[in-house]
Formats: C-alpha cells, structure tokens, sequence
C-alpha cells in the first residue's frame, strides 16, 4: 500500500471540461473496466475526480485527455510523509516548507508553479498547513505535533502565542493601485512606525514622487513603493516575493541592502527572488525548491548561499541524490573572437549617426555606432537614461532632434520591438492571435524547434491571451516579437516575470535565433546574469536620470561592463563551477583588490 501513495494525479481545473468531451479518461481506464470508481465524471461536477489510492499509475487517461488536462505523476518514495499542505483533491502540493532562522536572510529559489508564495503563505501564518488532509484538516496542536523537534515547531509556536506579526510584499506590484488609494507620502506617513521615512525614500529613490498618487506609478516605482511600506513597518517576519523586477541594477541592490537593513536577533526576513545575483547578494542561506510546476512543489535541506543556487543551476541534489532537471545551466562567455577578414566581409554592417533627443526636460545624446548582423547589443543604464528612447528613435517611432534646421538622416531599418510593459487587449486564444501576427512564422518547422518548444507556447495555445499571467504573457510576446520578420529586433526587458530557469531558457532562445537568422538585436536587461550572457557588445548610458544623459558608442563586454560597473561601485567575480557572475561583497578582499586593479568585471580565461 505504501507504494501506491505515492502517485499523483492532478486534473487542471481550467483544462478539464467534461461537458465538452466523451469522457476518454473514464472509458479508458482499466481500473473503472473492473469496477471500481478510479475516474469520476458526474454531471454535477466541473472537473473529473481521480482516486490516487485506487490510480495504478497506466497513464492511459493522459494520452487519451482530449485537453491535455490530466498528469499522473510518480513521486520521490519517501516523499508522502512530509505533505506540508494540499489544495483539495487532485490538486498542487507541498512538501516540506523552508526553516526561517532569526537575525538571517532567508532565499528560495526555484521555478514558477512550485509552491514559492504557498510556503510564504504558511510561514507567514495566512494559510493553515492541512498536511495533505484537505478533507478533515489539523488543529495547531496536531500541527505543531508534526513539526516536533525541527525549529519550525518554535517557529510556529512563536507565531501562535506571540501573535508573531508578517507582512508580505506581494509578487505581482502592478496591483497595488487598487487596493492602495492616497498618495505616496501620506501612505508611507500612516504606516511608518519605525519612524525612518526620510532614510527610507532617500534609500529607494521615493522623494520625486511623494505627492503623486499610488495609480499614477511607473512599475519600477511601484516596486520601490511596495518595499518602502513593507520595511517602514515593525514587524517580527518581513517577506519579499520578487523585490526586483521593474528594479535596474542600481536600484535592485539599493533594494538588496534595505531588505538586510531589516535583519534583527529576533527577526525573520525571507526573499524570494528569480535575479540570482541579487539573491546571491542579499541571503545568508538559501533553499532549492523542485518539482513539477503546477502539480508539487518539494523544499530541499539549507544550503549555503553558493551551494544552493548552484544547486538549483545544476538541476542535481546531492544530499537526496536526486535530478529533478535534465541538463545543467552555465553561463560560460567567452569574448566573441576577432573574426579573420573574410569573415567580417560576410556579416552586413550598420552604421547610426550621432543624435539627440529632447523631451521635456530630459535630453539624450546618442553617440554614433555601428553593428553587424548576428549580433546582439545589450544596453546598460539605470532607469530613465533614455534606452527605450534610443530604441523608439532606431525604430522610427521617434525623429531625433533636427540639428542646424537640417533632420537627422537615420537609416530605415525594418524593425520588430518588444515592449517593458505588455497589456493584454486581444480577445482571444493565444493561436488566434499567433495566427493573425505571425502566420508564417509559427507554422514553420525550424521556428518552432528555435523558438516555440523552448518557450514552452504549445501548452498555452488554447487559453485566452487575456487570462495569462505575467510570465506566460512575456513568452508569448517574445515569440510574437521573434516572428515578425525585421532586419533589427529591440527587446524590452525579457526577463521580467521569467523565473530563473526560464530566464535562462528565453536567453538562449534569443541568442540562438538571432545568430541563425543573421539580424541584430538590442536588448535592454537588468538581470546581470542574462545581461552577460547575452552580449556580444554593450552600450552603456551615463549621466543623470532623467536629465540629461549620453549613449555611448557600442564597446566589447569587458570594456562596457566595467566601465558599468565602475559607476555603481561594485565589483563581480565568477564562480569556478558554473562561470555565473557573482557580486562581490562590498569591501571584501577580493572586492578591493579589483577596485585596485581596475577590473571591476571578471572574465577568467
């Protein structure tokens, strides 16, 4: 009998339309053929039920599911023992939850779907863990009973009799204006009671926009906002689901070191982030979480800080000796060779003047540059120097500033633009709306290999564009941008929404596409890890934000990124395993010792 608890059988409740179909999985199943009620389809029920104890594991209803709404899976053996929490029958669950240490930065890392925001939910104490028994769930005793022994049974006590308080800032910021009413400043005056405004605003850039109201916030300025209520509280657990997305650079480290401002002896801080330099940057200790997205979630031991993202990275546990990802990510870049003279005659060359750009109060200067086909150009800058202006303005969405009444002559390129910010207007399936942009190229075979199978588009062809979520409608207009035939394509920050493995995943994408097309692309990034994975050459923006700022002329990586970095006063090194960058501490050796040198960015040979 033990053997068979650990299967399950997860039935997606916005696949599964039993009204529309003849019922295959039912009439397929051997186990209903003698009898027993493995698969129920009643004519009351939304969903079909399947009994896990009675499922022999055959998988005949997956390939039969005209929906694809079925997935049998066979579980680790000694899993069962340690549900922490289950939605309801056939639903996600959750094994094991991570152990937050007090006066300590806890990270989790793992894919969307896993259960990252259930086990912040739980720790939070905002949902009761029912231990997998949905339909007669435990009391708190029973509850603390389970966890005897492990620090979660003082954790959980602390929440229970100290009436522990945890506040979460939530995943998704562009939210908050509806439940947010009132301008920033007298939002962050009635929760301060740390009483540390003005050092907070000053920390995340927040005095420019005190007087304007939460709903006229860009995303960037949301996020800030959203990090600045939740630190300005006292609190005993402060939680982050994603703190950085929206954030450039400069910004996601300020970020990073407010959330450690927040560390006391008998406080909890837990992050979850998908960045994983900023992760990197800003744990003290971190815990994997594997599984199979949307079906269950498992949290691994603690690891230290580099053991654990490399671990996640690997896609190998060693302390269960378990591999729950085929292939392992690395990030091995090397500086693009100097190509013999023949080569170079083969790439095409493009040339683009020197402009400018006025609006407003904000000028750009855009020095000239040139680039060549196959080639992909990453531009870094904080927020507000102008790169999507450089972007709108190679795309002839924008003329540049005529110069001695004369117009500035910027070559037509034939251009294909993915924007930061995406809104879902159409009104139908994802296919339709495929089909109706780029027929040609999603029925092509090698565009489908490139660029559909690694987003992982099949699966969200029949949903309707309007109910995906932000990661979801991120791939889907990567794959729209990628489809439109262009000589140059500007991607707008393709990483946000992304969890780190499909962040990864999107990056090779691009760079395989790109390559194999012979096209141009800019892309601006703010991730590191995928900004430098991505670069062939790099464009840096200097000067002041939203003022007055200069694009410089496109540079090899090592002489961008340091020329980058030097401005943020920060210096990366690179892990011997997998070459990711790694941000160095701020007066650590090493740190100064390459400040030293002058080498603020690190490419090992």
């Amino acid at each position: 009998m033990s053997d068979r608890l650990t299967r399950i059988a997860i039935v997606s409740s916005d696949r599964c339309k039993p009204k529309k179909c003849r019922q295959e999985c039912k009439k397929s199943c051997p186990v209903v053929k003698t009898g027993k009620l493995c698969i129920e389809v009643s004519s009351a029920s939304k969903i079909a039920f399947i009994s896990e104890e009675l499922c022999i594991g055959c998988g005949i209803c997956v390939k039969k599911c005209p929906f694809e709404a079925i997935q049998i899976i066979n579980l680790p053996k000694d899993l069962d023992k340690d549900t922490t929490h289950r939605y309801g029958p056939n639903t996600f669950k959750l094994h094991r939850l991570p152990v937050p240490r007090p006066g300590q930065v806890l990270g989790l890392v793992g894919t969307n779907g896993i259960g990252k925001s259930t086990a912040l939910k739980v720790l939070a104490g905002k949902l009761k863990p029912n231990l997998g028994r949905f339909h007669n769930p435990p009391d708190w005793q029973e509850i603390l009973t389970y966890f005897r022994g492990s620090e979660l049974q003082n954790y959980f006590t602390r929440i229970l009799e100290d009436n522990l308080k945890a506040i979460i800032k939530p995943q998704y910021v562009d939210h908050i204006p509806k439940a947010v009413q009132g301008n920033v400043g007298q939002v962050l005056e009635q929760k301060d009671e740390r009483d540390i405004k003005s050092e907070l605003c000053t920390d995340l850039d927040l005095n420019q926009v005190m007087d304007r109201n939460v709903g006229d916030l860009s995303g960037g300025e949301l996020q800030r906002f959203a990090i600045a209520v939740v630190a300005i509280q006292n609190a005993e657990i402060y939680m982050f689901d994603e703190p950085s997305s929206y954030l450039d650079v400069k910004q996601r480290l300020k970020a990073a070191q407010v959330v450690r401002s927040l560390l006391r002896p008998n406080s909890y801080v837990i992050v979850v982030e998908h960045d994983l330099s900023v992760l990197d940057y800003l744990s003290d200790f971190i815990f994997c979480l594997y599984g199979k997205p949307g079906a269950y979630g498992v949290v691994t031991l603690p690891f230290s800080v580099r053991e654990g993202i490399n671990i996640f990275l690997a896609g190998f546990v060693p302390t269960e000796n378990l591999r729950f990802r085929d292939e392992s990510l690395t990030f091995k870049v090397a500086e693009t060779p100097q190509e013999s003279a023949e080569e170079i005659k083969s790439y095409a060359r493009y040339k683009y003047p020197t402009m400018s750009k006025t609006q407003g109060n904000f000028k750009l200067n855009v020095k000239e540059g040139e680039f060549t086909d196959s080639q992909i150009i990453v531009m870094l800058g904080e927020n507000g120097t102008g790169k999507t202006t450089f972007i709108r303005m190679l795309a002839g969405l924008l003329k540049p500033d005529t110069v001695d009444n004369t117009d500035v002559e910027i070559p037509e390129f034939n251009v294909s633009y993915k924007p930061q910010k995406i809104s879902p207007k159409f009104q139908s399936t994802v296919r339709h709306l495929l089909h109706q942009k780029i027929r040609d190229s999603y029925t092509h075979p090698q565009f489908t290999s490139d660029v559909m199978k690694p987003l992982q588009i099949e699966q969200l062809m029949d949903q309707d564009v309007v109910n995906l979520s932000g990661g979801e409608l991120q791939r889907v207009a990567l794959c729209l941008c990628l489809g439109k035939p262009a000589d140059i394509y500007l991607i707008d920050e393709p990483s946000a929404y992304l969890d780190s493995e499909q962040r990864i995943v999107a990056a090779k994408v691009i760079k395989r596409f790109i390559l194999h097309a012979k096209k141009t692309a800019f892309v601006v990034e703010h991730d590191f890890i995928m900004a430098t994975y991505l670069a062939d050459r790099v464009i840096v923006y200097e000067g002041r934000p939203s003022v007055d700022c200069v694009a410089n002329t496109p540079q090899s990586l090592q002489t961008g990124m340091n020329l980058f970095l030097s401005h943020l006063d920060i210096t990366f090194r690179r892990d011997p395993t997998n070459y990711r960058p790694r941000i160095n501490k701020l007066d650590s050796t090493k740190d100064r010792e390459q400040k030293n040198a002058g080498s603020y960015y690190y490419l090992d040979d």
